[in-house]
Protein backbone atom coordinates (compact mmCIF):
# COMPACT_ATOMS: atom_id res chain seq x y z
CA UNK A 1 0.00 0.00 0.00
CA UNK A 2 2.86 2.34 0.94
CA UNK A 3 4.56 1.64 -1.97
CA UNK A 4 1.81 2.32 -4.39
CA UNK A 5 1.05 5.75 -2.47
CA UNK A 6 4.94 6.57 -3.28
CA UNK A 7 4.40 5.52 -6.94
CA UNK A 8 1.64 7.61 -7.37
CA UNK A 9 3.17 10.42 -5.86
CA UNK A 10 4.76 10.37 -8.47
CA UNK A 11 2.80 9.80 -11.19
CA UNK A 12 1.38 13.31 -9.83
CA UNK A 13 4.89 14.89 -10.44
CA UNK A 14 4.89 13.74 -14.04
CA UNK A 15 0.74 14.28 -14.99
CA UNK A 16 0.92 17.60 -13.08
CA UNK A 17 3.59 19.11 -15.63
CA UNK A 18 2.15 22.21 -17.78
CA UNK A 19 2.82 19.71 -21.06
CA UNK A 20 0.68 17.17 -19.70
CA UNK A 21 -1.96 19.08 -18.24
CA UNK A 22 -2.37 20.59 -21.49
CA UNK A 23 -2.14 17.52 -22.67
CA UNK A 24 -5.19 16.36 -20.07
CA UNK A 25 -7.26 18.98 -20.71
CA UNK A 26 -7.49 18.45 -24.64
CA UNK A 27 -7.95 14.95 -23.78
CA UNK A 28 -10.97 15.50 -21.65
CA UNK A 29 -12.27 17.84 -23.74
CA UNK A 30 -12.30 15.77 -27.36
CA UNK A 31 -13.64 13.02 -25.49
CA UNK A 32 -16.21 14.56 -24.12
CA UNK A 33 -17.46 15.90 -27.84
CA UNK A 34 -17.13 12.35 -29.43
CA UNK A 35 -19.03 10.67 -26.47
CA UNK A 36 -21.91 13.41 -27.23
CA UNK A 37 -21.75 12.84 -30.96
CA UNK A 38 -23.65 9.15 -31.70
CA UNK A 39 -21.82 6.62 -33.84
CA UNK A 40 -18.16 7.85 -32.46
CA UNK A 41 -16.95 6.61 -29.76
CA UNK A 42 -13.32 6.66 -28.31
CA UNK A 43 -11.81 3.98 -30.29
CA UNK A 44 -12.43 5.50 -33.29
CA UNK A 45 -11.21 8.80 -31.74
CA UNK A 46 -7.57 7.11 -30.46
CA UNK A 47 -7.63 5.58 -33.57
CA UNK A 48 -7.66 8.50 -35.61
CA UNK A 49 -5.15 10.05 -33.84
CA UNK A 50 -2.52 7.50 -33.50
CA UNK A 51 -0.41 8.36 -37.06
CA UNK A 52 -0.82 11.95 -35.28
CA UNK A 53 1.27 11.05 -32.09
CA UNK A 54 4.48 9.11 -33.18
CA UNK A 55 6.16 12.57 -32.38
CA UNK A 56 5.03 12.93 -29.01
CA UNK A 57 6.35 11.95 -25.64
CA UNK A 58 4.84 8.46 -24.76
CA UNK A 59 3.00 9.87 -20.99
CA UNK A 60 2.05 13.13 -23.29
CA UNK A 61 -0.16 10.44 -25.62
CA UNK A 62 -1.31 8.16 -22.94
CA UNK A 63 -1.98 11.44 -20.78
CA UNK A 64 -4.63 12.13 -24.05
CA UNK A 65 -6.13 9.25 -24.75
CA UNK A 66 -6.81 8.39 -21.13
CA UNK A 67 -8.59 11.79 -21.28
CA UNK A 68 -10.56 11.08 -24.40
CA UNK A 69 -11.67 7.32 -22.70
CA UNK A 70 -12.97 9.16 -19.31
CA UNK A 71 -14.75 11.96 -21.57
CA UNK A 72 -16.36 9.99 -23.56
CA UNK A 73 -17.60 8.10 -21.00
CA UNK A 74 -19.00 11.64 -19.35
CA UNK A 75 -20.51 12.87 -22.87
CA UNK A 76 -21.90 9.38 -23.58
CA UNK A 77 -24.81 10.29 -20.79
CA UNK A 78 -25.32 13.95 -22.33
CA UNK A 79 -26.67 12.66 -25.27
CA UNK A 80 -28.56 9.89 -23.33
CA UNK A 81 -30.81 12.26 -21.04
CA UNK A 82 -31.01 15.19 -23.71
CA UNK A 83 -31.76 12.98 -26.96
CA UNK A 84 -32.44 9.39 -25.79
CA UNK A 85 -29.65 8.25 -28.19
CA UNK A 86 -26.37 7.26 -26.67
CA UNK A 87 -23.42 8.76 -27.85
CA UNK A 88 -21.12 5.57 -26.53
CA UNK A 89 -23.04 1.85 -25.58
CA UNK A 90 -22.09 1.96 -21.67
CA UNK A 91 -24.75 5.17 -21.89
CA UNK A 92 -27.75 2.61 -23.05
CA UNK A 93 -29.37 1.96 -19.81
CA UNK A 94 -28.94 5.70 -18.72
CA UNK A 95 -31.15 7.01 -21.61
CA UNK A 96 -34.54 4.82 -19.89
CA UNK A 97 -34.57 7.04 -16.91
CA UNK A 98 -32.72 10.20 -18.30
CA UNK A 99 -34.75 11.30 -20.87
CA UNK A 100 -37.76 10.73 -18.96
CA UNK A 101 -36.51 13.14 -16.38
CA UNK A 102 -35.49 15.75 -19.18
CA UNK A 103 -39.12 15.49 -20.73
CA UNK A 104 -40.59 16.08 -17.19
CA UNK A 105 -38.34 19.29 -17.15
CA UNK A 106 -35.44 17.94 -14.97
CA UNK A 107 -32.91 17.84 -17.55
CA UNK A 108 -30.43 19.55 -14.89
CA UNK A 109 -30.84 17.21 -12.33
CA UNK A 110 -30.61 14.28 -14.54
CA UNK A 111 -27.00 15.68 -16.12
CA UNK A 112 -26.07 16.53 -12.55
CA UNK A 113 -26.35 13.27 -10.91
CA UNK A 114 -24.54 11.75 -13.90
CA UNK A 115 -22.07 13.98 -13.60
CA UNK A 116 -21.10 13.99 -10.07
CA UNK A 117 -21.90 9.84 -9.90
CA UNK A 118 -19.10 9.79 -13.11
CA UNK A 119 -16.64 11.58 -10.99
CA UNK A 120 -17.16 10.18 -7.25
CA UNK A 121 -17.18 6.14 -9.40
CA UNK A 122 -14.03 7.49 -11.29
CA UNK A 123 -12.37 8.80 -8.58
CA UNK A 124 -12.83 5.20 -6.36
CA UNK A 125 -12.15 3.20 -9.05
CA UNK A 126 -9.33 4.55 -9.79
CA UNK A 127 -7.75 4.65 -6.38
CA UNK A 128 -8.72 0.50 -6.70
CA UNK A 129 -6.74 0.57 -9.78
CA UNK A 130 -3.98 1.78 -8.30
CA UNK A 131 -3.99 -0.53 -5.29
CA UNK A 132 -4.70 -3.78 -7.41
CA UNK A 133 -2.66 -3.19 -10.33
CA UNK A 134 0.99 -4.00 -8.19
CA UNK A 135 -1.25 -6.90 -6.52
CA UNK A 136 -1.95 -8.27 -9.64
CA UNK A 137 1.62 -7.84 -11.03
CA UNK A 138 3.46 -9.96 -8.11
CA UNK A 139 0.65 -12.84 -9.31
CA UNK A 140 1.43 -12.19 -12.83
CA UNK A 141 5.15 -12.50 -12.78
CA UNK A 142 4.79 -16.25 -11.56
CA UNK A 143 2.54 -17.08 -14.53
CA UNK A 144 3.88 -19.43 -17.22
CA UNK A 145 3.41 -19.14 -21.02
CA UNK A 146 0.45 -21.40 -20.85
CA UNK A 147 -1.69 -19.48 -18.42
CA UNK A 148 -1.37 -16.64 -20.36
CA UNK A 149 -2.63 -18.50 -23.31
CA UNK A 150 -5.45 -19.27 -21.08
CA UNK A 151 -6.15 -15.45 -20.06
CA UNK A 152 -5.85 -14.99 -23.74
CA UNK A 153 -8.44 -18.07 -25.11
CA UNK A 154 -10.91 -16.70 -22.05
CA UNK A 155 -10.56 -12.83 -23.52
CA UNK A 156 -11.48 -14.18 -26.90
CA UNK A 157 -14.26 -16.19 -26.30
CA UNK A 158 -16.35 -14.09 -23.55
CA UNK A 159 -16.02 -11.49 -25.78
CA UNK A 160 -17.25 -13.41 -28.88
CA UNK A 161 -19.82 -15.02 -26.60
CA UNK A 162 -21.36 -11.76 -25.18
CA UNK A 163 -20.81 -9.01 -27.63
CA UNK A 164 -24.15 -9.02 -30.22
CA UNK A 165 -27.09 -10.99 -30.03
CA UNK A 166 -25.51 -14.40 -31.57
CA UNK A 167 -22.63 -16.58 -30.48
CA UNK A 168 -22.23 -17.61 -34.21
CA UNK A 169 -21.89 -13.87 -35.05
CA UNK A 170 -18.80 -13.11 -32.38
CA UNK A 171 -17.42 -16.35 -33.20
CA UNK A 172 -17.07 -15.51 -36.79
CA UNK A 173 -16.42 -11.94 -36.09
CA UNK A 174 -12.76 -13.13 -33.62
CA UNK A 175 -12.03 -15.88 -36.36
CA UNK A 176 -11.75 -13.30 -39.10
CA UNK A 177 -9.95 -10.87 -36.59
CA UNK A 178 -7.54 -14.36 -35.84
CA UNK A 179 -6.96 -14.80 -40.04
CA UNK A 180 -6.10 -10.92 -40.00
CA UNK A 181 -3.77 -11.79 -37.34
CA UNK A 182 -1.99 -14.19 -39.22
CA UNK A 183 -1.45 -12.43 -42.45
CA UNK A 184 2.47 -11.87 -43.54
CA UNK A 185 5.81 -13.63 -42.35
CA UNK A 186 5.31 -16.37 -40.01
CA UNK A 187 8.19 -15.14 -36.87
CA UNK A 188 9.17 -19.19 -36.07
CA UNK A 189 9.48 -20.54 -39.89
CA UNK A 190 10.17 -17.51 -41.80
CA UNK A 191 7.55 -18.40 -43.96
CA UNK A 192 5.11 -16.08 -45.93
CA UNK A 193 1.24 -16.20 -44.76
CA UNK A 194 -2.19 -15.23 -46.56
CA UNK A 195 -0.21 -12.59 -48.71
CA UNK A 196 -1.73 -13.94 -51.80
CA UNK A 197 1.80 -12.71 -53.67
CA UNK A 198 2.00 -9.05 -52.48
CA UNK A 199 4.93 -7.43 -51.15
CA UNK A 200 3.90 -5.07 -49.35
CA UNK A 201 1.68 -7.80 -47.53
CA UNK A 202 4.49 -9.49 -45.73
CA UNK A 203 4.88 -7.35 -42.86
CA UNK A 204 1.18 -7.59 -42.06
CA UNK A 205 -1.93 -5.22 -42.06
CA UNK A 206 -1.34 -2.62 -39.63
CA UNK A 207 -3.96 -2.59 -36.52
CA UNK A 208 -4.27 0.97 -37.25
CA UNK A 209 -5.37 0.51 -40.72
CA UNK A 210 -8.23 -2.11 -39.35
CA UNK A 211 -9.38 -0.41 -36.51
CA UNK A 212 -9.69 2.88 -38.60
CA UNK A 213 -11.39 1.20 -41.27
CA UNK A 214 -13.82 -1.12 -39.04
CA UNK A 215 -14.68 2.01 -36.96
CA UNK A 216 -14.74 5.06 -39.00
CA UNK A 217 -15.12 3.83 -42.88
CA UNK A 218 -17.48 0.80 -41.87
CA UNK A 219 -19.54 3.69 -39.86
CA UNK A 220 -19.97 6.41 -42.75
CA UNK A 221 -20.54 3.74 -44.80
CA UNK A 222 -23.44 2.38 -42.82
CA UNK A 223 -25.14 5.74 -41.48
CA UNK A 224 -24.77 6.69 -45.52
CA UNK A 225 -26.89 3.53 -46.28
CA UNK A 226 -29.04 3.38 -43.53
CA UNK A 227 -29.71 6.81 -41.49
CA UNK A 228 -31.06 9.93 -42.87
CA UNK A 229 -29.77 13.56 -42.02
CA UNK A 230 -33.28 14.77 -39.89
CA UNK A 231 -33.08 16.59 -36.88
CA UNK A 232 -32.40 15.20 -33.46
CA UNK A 233 -35.42 15.58 -30.81
CA UNK A 234 -33.55 17.23 -28.17
CA UNK A 235 -34.73 18.08 -24.91
CA UNK A 236 -34.74 21.12 -23.37
CA UNK A 237 -32.04 21.61 -20.12
CA UNK A 238 -34.29 22.60 -17.70
CA UNK A 239 -34.92 22.54 -14.04
CA UNK A 240 -32.58 23.13 -11.16
CA UNK A 241 -29.90 21.63 -10.17
CA UNK A 242 -29.69 18.30 -7.65
CA UNK A 243 -31.91 18.93 -4.20
CA UNK A 244 -31.58 17.57 -0.98
CA UNK A 245 -33.42 14.79 -2.02
CA UNK A 246 -32.08 13.79 -5.11
CA UNK A 247 -28.57 13.34 -3.49
CA UNK A 248 -30.30 11.49 -0.87
CA UNK A 249 -31.67 9.00 -3.51
CA UNK A 250 -28.21 9.00 -5.55
CA UNK A 251 -25.40 8.67 -3.04
CA UNK A 252 -26.34 5.10 -2.55
CA UNK A 253 -26.32 4.20 -6.05
CA UNK A 254 -22.91 5.84 -7.14
CA UNK A 255 -21.65 3.24 -4.27
CA UNK A 256 -23.02 0.70 -5.49
CA UNK A 257 -22.20 1.52 -9.12
CA UNK A 258 -18.84 1.74 -9.07
CA UNK A 259 -18.96 -1.77 -7.03
CA UNK A 260 -20.11 -3.17 -9.51
CA UNK A 261 -18.62 -1.25 -12.83
CA UNK A 262 -14.50 -1.58 -11.85
CA UNK A 263 -14.39 -5.55 -11.14
CA UNK A 264 -16.36 -5.93 -14.06
CA UNK A 265 -13.93 -3.99 -15.88
CA UNK A 266 -11.08 -6.23 -15.22
CA UNK A 267 -12.93 -9.29 -16.79
CA UNK A 268 -13.63 -9.93 -20.38
CA UNK A 269 -17.01 -9.40 -19.92
CA UNK A 270 -18.07 -8.12 -23.07
CA UNK A 271 -18.52 -4.07 -22.54
CA UNK A 272 -19.77 -1.51 -20.22
CA UNK A 273 -23.43 -2.49 -20.91
CA UNK A 274 -23.45 -5.83 -19.07
CA UNK A 275 -22.56 -3.87 -15.49
CA UNK A 276 -24.41 -0.58 -16.59
CA UNK A 277 -27.91 -3.19 -16.78
CA UNK A 278 -26.56 -5.06 -13.74
CA UNK A 279 -26.43 -1.64 -11.69
CA UNK A 280 -30.12 -0.59 -13.00
CA UNK A 281 -31.49 -3.84 -12.41
CA UNK A 282 -29.76 -3.51 -8.66
CA UNK A 283 -31.49 -0.17 -8.51
CA UNK A 284 -34.71 -1.08 -9.31
CA UNK A 285 -34.70 -3.67 -6.79
CA UNK A 286 -33.61 -2.30 -3.71
CA UNK A 287 -35.64 1.00 -4.84
CA UNK A 288 -38.34 2.15 -2.49
CA UNK A 289 -40.45 3.17 -5.46
CA UNK A 290 -39.46 0.34 -8.33
CA UNK A 291 -42.97 2.09 -9.52
CA UNK A 292 -40.88 5.06 -10.82
CA UNK A 293 -38.20 3.04 -13.16
CA UNK A 294 -39.04 3.59 -16.63
CA UNK A 295 -40.54 7.15 -15.72
CA UNK A 296 -37.76 9.15 -14.57
CA UNK A 297 -35.90 7.50 -11.75
CA UNK A 298 -32.64 9.24 -10.54
CA UNK A 299 -31.43 6.28 -9.16
CA UNK A 300 -31.61 4.80 -12.65
CA UNK A 301 -29.17 7.39 -13.56
CA UNK A 302 -26.98 7.72 -11.20
CA UNK A 303 -26.13 3.97 -10.75
CA UNK A 304 -25.44 2.78 -14.33
CA UNK A 305 -23.37 6.35 -14.96
CA UNK A 306 -21.61 5.28 -11.97
CA UNK A 307 -21.12 1.29 -13.10
CA UNK A 308 -20.12 3.04 -16.50
CA UNK A 309 -17.19 5.12 -15.62
CA UNK A 310 -16.04 2.81 -12.67
CA UNK A 311 -15.71 -0.01 -15.77
CA UNK A 312 -13.41 2.21 -17.50
CA UNK A 313 -10.61 2.24 -15.20
CA UNK A 314 -11.41 -1.15 -14.51
CA UNK A 315 -10.64 -2.36 -18.35
CA UNK A 316 -7.15 -0.80 -17.27
CA UNK A 317 -6.28 -3.16 -14.74
CA UNK A 318 -6.05 -6.27 -17.44
CA UNK A 319 -4.37 -4.22 -20.03
CA UNK A 320 -1.87 -2.54 -17.93
CA UNK A 321 -0.75 -5.54 -15.74
CA UNK A 322 -1.30 -8.63 -18.22
CA UNK A 323 -1.61 -7.20 -21.80
CA UNK A 324 -4.37 -7.95 -22.17
CA UNK A 325 -7.60 -5.70 -23.12
CA UNK A 326 -11.15 -6.77 -22.94
CA UNK A 327 -12.81 -3.72 -24.79
CA UNK A 328 -12.51 -2.33 -27.94
CA UNK A 329 -10.86 0.75 -26.51
CA UNK A 330 -8.33 -1.01 -24.81
CA UNK A 331 -7.40 -2.75 -27.68
CA UNK A 332 -6.69 0.48 -29.06
CA UNK A 333 -4.78 2.02 -26.43
CA UNK A 334 -2.73 -1.67 -26.38
CA UNK A 335 -1.68 -0.73 -30.06
CA UNK A 336 -0.42 2.80 -28.69
CA UNK A 337 1.36 1.25 -26.47
CA UNK A 338 3.34 -0.76 -29.30
CA UNK A 339 3.93 1.73 -31.24
CA UNK A 340 6.26 3.28 -29.13
CA UNK A 341 7.55 -0.05 -28.51
CA UNK A 342 6.38 -1.19 -25.08
CA UNK A 343 4.40 -3.92 -24.29
CA UNK A 344 2.25 -3.94 -21.37
CA UNK A 345 2.42 -6.74 -19.11
CA UNK A 346 3.55 -7.61 -15.55
CA UNK A 347 7.03 -5.76 -16.47
CA UNK A 348 5.68 -2.69 -17.24
CA UNK A 349 5.73 -1.22 -13.46
CA UNK A 350 8.92 -1.83 -13.66
CA UNK A 351 10.38 -0.66 -16.96
CA UNK A 352 8.01 2.10 -17.74
CA UNK A 353 7.18 3.14 -13.93
CA UNK A 354 6.90 6.70 -14.39
CA UNK A 355 4.84 6.80 -17.48
CA UNK A 356 2.54 4.22 -15.70
CA UNK A 357 1.64 6.24 -12.77
CA UNK A 358 1.92 9.41 -14.67
CA UNK A 359 -1.05 7.65 -16.40
CA UNK A 360 -3.13 6.54 -13.45
CA UNK A 361 -2.50 9.78 -11.66
CA UNK A 362 -3.97 11.46 -14.97
CA UNK A 363 -6.98 9.85 -14.25
CA UNK A 364 -7.77 11.53 -10.93
CA UNK A 365 -6.92 14.94 -12.48
CA UNK A 366 -9.20 13.88 -15.72
CA UNK A 367 -12.04 13.19 -13.33
CA UNK A 368 -12.00 16.74 -11.75
CA UNK A 369 -11.25 18.33 -15.24
CA UNK A 370 -14.69 16.81 -16.54
CA UNK A 371 -16.43 17.65 -13.45
CA UNK A 372 -15.89 21.14 -13.95
CA UNK A 373 -16.22 21.15 -18.02
CA UNK A 374 -19.17 18.97 -17.90
CA UNK A 375 -22.32 21.14 -16.77
CA UNK A 376 -21.22 24.70 -17.26
CA UNK A 377 -20.59 23.59 -20.94
CA UNK A 378 -23.54 21.41 -21.36
CA UNK A 379 -25.55 23.48 -24.12
CA UNK A 380 -22.21 23.72 -25.98
CA UNK A 381 -21.77 19.92 -26.34
CA UNK A 382 -25.35 20.07 -27.71
CA UNK A 383 -24.88 22.65 -30.29
CA UNK A 384 -22.08 20.40 -31.69
CA UNK A 385 -25.41 18.11 -32.44
CA UNK A 386 -26.58 20.75 -35.18
CA UNK A 387 -23.83 19.69 -37.26
CA UNK A 388 -25.22 18.25 -40.20
CA UNK A 389 -24.62 14.72 -40.71
CA UNK A 390 -23.26 14.93 -44.23
CA UNK A 391 -20.18 17.54 -42.91
CA UNK A 392 -19.32 15.23 -39.88
CA UNK A 393 -19.23 11.78 -41.46
CA UNK A 394 -17.43 13.27 -44.70
CA UNK A 395 -14.72 15.11 -42.21
CA UNK A 396 -14.24 11.75 -39.85
CA UNK A 397 -13.83 9.82 -43.82
CA UNK A 398 -11.25 12.26 -45.20
CA UNK A 399 -9.51 11.96 -41.20
CA UNK A 400 -9.27 8.40 -41.66
CA UNK A 401 -8.20 8.51 -45.13
CA UNK A 402 -5.69 11.04 -44.48
CA UNK A 403 -4.57 9.00 -40.80
CA UNK A 404 -4.42 5.69 -43.52
CA UNK A 405 -2.07 7.48 -45.89
CA UNK A 406 0.51 9.03 -43.16
CA UNK A 407 1.18 5.18 -41.41
CA UNK A 408 4.04 4.66 -44.66
CA UNK A 409 3.21 7.12 -47.29
CA UNK A 410 1.86 4.12 -49.08
CA UNK A 411 -1.42 4.55 -51.32
CA UNK A 412 -1.87 1.11 -50.61
CA UNK A 413 -2.84 1.14 -47.35
CA UNK A 414 -5.47 3.77 -48.14
CA UNK A 415 -6.55 0.44 -50.31
CA UNK A 416 -6.50 -1.73 -47.45
CA UNK A 417 -8.26 0.26 -44.90
CA UNK A 418 -11.09 0.99 -47.52
CA UNK A 419 -11.67 -2.72 -48.09
CA UNK A 420 -11.45 -2.76 -44.63
CA UNK A 421 -14.43 -0.31 -43.96
CA UNK A 422 -16.34 -2.47 -46.84
CA UNK A 423 -16.26 -5.42 -44.43
CA UNK A 424 -16.88 -3.37 -41.08
CA UNK A 425 -20.44 -1.86 -43.22
CA UNK A 426 -21.11 -5.60 -43.80
CA UNK A 427 -20.61 -6.73 -40.53
CA UNK A 428 -22.55 -3.97 -39.28
CA UNK A 429 -25.43 -4.32 -42.04
CA UNK A 430 -25.54 -8.05 -40.68
CA UNK A 431 -25.69 -7.39 -36.88
CA UNK A 432 -21.68 -9.41 -36.69
CA UNK A 433 -19.85 -7.10 -33.47
CA UNK A 434 -16.48 -5.88 -34.69
CA UNK A 435 -15.10 -5.81 -31.35
CA UNK A 436 -14.06 -9.31 -31.32
CA UNK A 437 -12.48 -8.56 -35.08
CA UNK A 438 -10.33 -6.66 -33.43
CA UNK A 439 -9.53 -8.66 -30.00
CA UNK A 440 -8.92 -11.67 -32.61
CA UNK A 441 -6.26 -9.38 -34.85
CA UNK A 442 -4.53 -7.93 -31.65
CA UNK A 443 -4.22 -10.45 -29.25
CA UNK A 444 -3.78 -13.72 -31.88
CA UNK A 445 -0.10 -13.20 -32.85
CA UNK A 446 0.40 -12.77 -28.94
CA UNK A 447 -1.91 -16.10 -28.48
CA UNK A 448 0.10 -18.16 -31.41
CA UNK A 449 3.59 -17.20 -29.50
CA UNK A 450 2.33 -18.04 -26.08
CA UNK A 451 1.34 -21.38 -27.54
CA UNK A 452 4.31 -22.07 -29.18
CA UNK A 453 6.47 -21.04 -25.87
CA UNK A 454 4.10 -23.25 -24.64
CA UNK A 455 5.05 -25.88 -26.57
CA UNK A 456 8.36 -25.43 -26.85
CA UNK A 457 9.02 -26.23 -23.12
CA UNK A 458 6.79 -29.81 -23.13
CA UNK A 459 8.18 -30.74 -26.47
CA UNK A 460 4.85 -30.74 -27.79
CA UNK A 461 2.90 -32.17 -25.19
CA UNK A 462 -1.04 -30.50 -25.32
CA UNK A 463 -1.54 -31.22 -21.59
CA UNK A 464 0.98 -28.59 -20.68
CA UNK A 465 -2.32 -26.38 -21.49
CA UNK A 466 -4.04 -27.63 -17.97
CA UNK A 467 -1.15 -28.49 -16.19
CA UNK A 468 -1.37 -25.04 -13.56
CA UNK A 469 -4.12 -24.75 -10.79
CA UNK A 470 -4.13 -21.05 -12.66
CA UNK A 471 -5.44 -22.80 -16.25
CA UNK A 472 -7.64 -25.16 -15.02
CA UNK A 473 -9.49 -22.36 -12.88
CA UNK A 474 -9.28 -19.86 -15.74
CA UNK A 475 -11.38 -22.56 -18.19
CA UNK A 476 -13.71 -23.31 -15.49
CA UNK A 477 -14.77 -19.87 -15.27
CA UNK A 478 -15.05 -19.56 -18.85
CA UNK A 479 -17.37 -22.48 -19.62
CA UNK A 480 -19.22 -21.03 -16.33
CA UNK A 481 -19.21 -17.34 -18.12
CA UNK A 482 -20.90 -19.17 -21.24
CA UNK A 483 -22.71 -21.83 -20.35
CA UNK A 484 -24.34 -20.72 -17.39
CA UNK A 485 -26.54 -17.55 -18.79
CA UNK A 486 -27.85 -19.47 -20.94
CA UNK A 487 -28.88 -22.31 -18.81
CA UNK A 488 -30.49 -19.41 -16.49
CA UNK A 489 -32.25 -17.86 -19.71
CA UNK A 490 -33.58 -21.18 -20.87
CA UNK A 491 -34.91 -22.09 -17.38
CA UNK A 492 -36.25 -18.64 -17.05
CA UNK A 493 -38.53 -18.88 -20.52
CA UNK A 494 -39.32 -22.20 -19.78
CA UNK A 495 -41.48 -20.79 -16.67
CA UNK A 496 -42.85 -18.34 -18.83
CA UNK A 497 -44.07 -20.76 -21.29
CA UNK A 498 -45.45 -22.78 -18.36
CA UNK A 499 -46.99 -19.81 -17.26
CA UNK A 500 -48.69 -18.87 -20.72
CA UNK A 501 -50.37 -22.11 -21.09
CA UNK A 502 -51.66 -22.22 -17.36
Amino acid sequence: MTDSLTSLAQGFAVALTLTNLLYALAGTAIGTLVGVLPGIGPALTIALLLPLTYGLEPSSTFIMFAGIYYGAMYGGSTTSILLKTPGEAGSIVTAIDGNKMARAGRGAAALATAAIGSFVAGALATAALAIAAPAIVRVAVKLGAHDYLALMVMAFLTVSALLGRSVLRGLVSLAVGLVIGLIGIDFQSGQARLDFGLVRLLDGIDVVLVIVGLFAIGEVLYVAAHQTGAAFSIARFTGRMMSREDWRRSWKPWLRGTAIGFPMGTIPSGGSEIPTFLSYSLEKKLSKHPEEFGKGAIEGVAGPEAANNANAAGVLVPLLTLGIPTSATAAVILVAFQQYGIQPGPQLLTTQAPLVWGLIASLFIGNVMLLLLNLPLVRVWVKILQIPKPYLYAGIALFALLGAYTLNGAVFDVWVMAAIGLLGYVMRRFGIPVTPLIIGAILGPLAELQLRRALDISAGDLGILVSSTFSITVYALLVVAIVLPRLLARRTGARARVAAAG
